[in-house]
This record gives structure tokens, sequence and C-alpha cells, in this order.
């Protein structure tokens, strides 16, 4: 039977495919051309087809085009949204286990693409060992009162403020030197990090490392730069909840350009919160684009 609501929902995809490829082609070909005027142009489409997307209630099969065609038209204007967006900044990046070369590199692309470098990787092994802890941190001045199994947490909240502003790192510097806990790094530790991002790729812990990870995140999330929690789409085990738990930003995604450019906002400074697509996102897909400032002279 001839539907005509389904001819007219793929001309309208039709339509907005070729939109997409004109701005897009002409930010390619003139690089000039993509000035500040079309990016907030692009970033105001995306505003208004992002509150389609984010609206849970839309289960037609029209409604399902129209969710398609507006997730078609964000990925292609992922390039002009993204460029310059967190330039000149400095990202340091928390592996919790060891790391995982597909979200490494999706992590690692969204921060190129904004323009970001990343300022040191660390990967922590887990589960700890306490009593290899105490013993490297002996006759530490920094860690007076962070020893023994009751001052994990507050240990771990410790050491994720010195990931995260750097200088002297005497308890980062006791634990790489004197424990297996620092598994690979890259970096030094001396430049403070403007945001960070962790991502958790082993298995939920136990005891006395649940203690210790809270307090990490905890720390990564009052240091007073943006932190976020990252995953992809294909986690075996989602860590959102326990990166919200600790005060954390959180984006499942971040193998898709939705979730890189969720990421980005996050750290250039947007609006915290918990967003992707899986059930955990409650804030939806992407923070909110900011605006614009107006032309000088307008």
């Amino acid at each position: 039977m001839f539907d005509l609501r389904y001819h007219v929902a793929s001309l309208a995809a039709v339509f907005l495919a070729l939109i997409i490829g004109i701005l897009v082609g002409v930010g390619i070909s003139d690089r000039g051309l993509v000035d500040s005027a079309k990016t907030g142009l692009l970033e105001r489409e995306v505003t208004r087809l992002q509150n389609r997307l984010d609206n849970k209630s839309t289960q037609s099969a029209d409604q399902a085009r129209e969710r398609a065609a507006a997730q078609t038209f964000i990925n292609e204007t992922y390039p002009a949204l993204a460029r310059n967006r967190l330039k000149g900044k400095q990202i340091g990046v928390v592996f919790v286990g060891s790391v995982d070369g597909g979200i490494r590199s999706s992590v690692s692309r969204a921060l190129s693409d904004a323009g970001a470098q990343q300022v040191r990787l660390r990967a922590l092994k887990v589960p700890i060992d306490v009593k290899q802890l105490d013993a490297a941190l002996k006759g530490q001045p920094a860690a007076a009162g962070l020893r023994g199994k009751a001052n994990l947490e507050s240990l771990g909240t410790a050491l994720g403020q010195e990931l995260v502003v750097g200088g002297d790192t005497p308890l980062l510097d006791s634990l790489t030197n004197g424990t297996s806990l620092v598994e690979e790094q890259h970096g030094g530790n001396k430049m403070p990090a403007d945001g960070v991002v962790v991502v958790r790729t082993a298995a939920p812990q136990r005891g006395g490392t649940t203690k210790f990870l809270l307090g990490l995140y905890e720390g990564l999330g009052t240091s007073g730069v943006p932190a976020v929690g990252a995953e992809q789409t294909d986690a075996a085990d989602s860590a959102t909840a326990v990166y919200r738990q600790a005060g954390l930003s959180t984006v499942d995604d971040v193998d898709t350009p939705v979730g890189r450019l969720a990421l980005m906002l996050l750290l250039a400074g947007q609006q915290p919160g918990q967003y992707g697509v899986k059930n955990s996102a409650s804030d939806g897909a992407l923070p909110p684009l900011p605006a614009r400032a107006s032309a000088a002279g307008g």
C-alpha cells in the first residue's frame, strides 16, 4: 500500500543529506569559509536536532527515520564542530587496568580533532596490594595519615589530585618507583592538566581496591578541572554508575562522533552530566553547545 508519510519522511532525509553535503563540502574545500558565523549556524542546527534525538518518546517508524537523519547530520558536521574546541589544552588520561588500544584511540582522536594534547597517561594496575603501597609510602611525609586499610579512600583522593595538578608529586613518585601500581606511563608529572579522562578497563573491584578507586575518582573530580569517565558503546562492564557516584561526568559512546564531541564539550567546561546512548545517559546524547559570542561591531 502506498504510504505517503513514508515517502515524505524519505524525501526529508534526502534533502537533509543534500544540505549536509553542501555545508560540509564548503567547509572541506575552503576552511576559511567555515568562520564563526557558519559554525554557529551548524551548532544551532545540531542543538535543534539533538533535542529530537534526546526525546525518548519518538518510537514510530517515521520518527525513527527522522532521528536517523538527525544523527547523520551531527555525524557529518562533526569535523567543523570539533575544530579547535580544545585548542592549546593539556589533557591527562588515566586507565584503571591495562591500556586498551581501541578506546585509547577514540580518546586520542577526540583530543587531536579538538586541538588538545595529551599531557600524560597513567595505567594503574588493580587490584592494589595494600601492604606494598604502605611499604612504598613509609617515611614519606606527604603520606602522613594516608597509610593503612582505613585510609585507602583518602590515599586514592590525594593520588587523583596529584595526577591532575602535577608539580611536586611525592605520592605518585613513591608509588611509581616502589610498587607495581603504575603499569604504564607516558609523559611527565610536572605540567598541570586542564582536564582529565578516566577509563576503566578492569573488571569491577572489591574490598580495599573499591575504596581506593572511589577516592581516586573523587580526587580527579575535585581538582578544579573538568573530569570525565569515558567508555565505548560495547563496554563489557559499564563504569558509569561509579563515575557518577564519585561526581564525574560520563560519556558512554566515545567510539562514535557524537560521543567524541560530547567528550570534548565536557572537557571544554560545558554542562557536566551523564551523556551517551545507554540507559545511564540521563542527560541525553550531548551537553548543550555553547553560545557563540556576537561578532564585534555587530
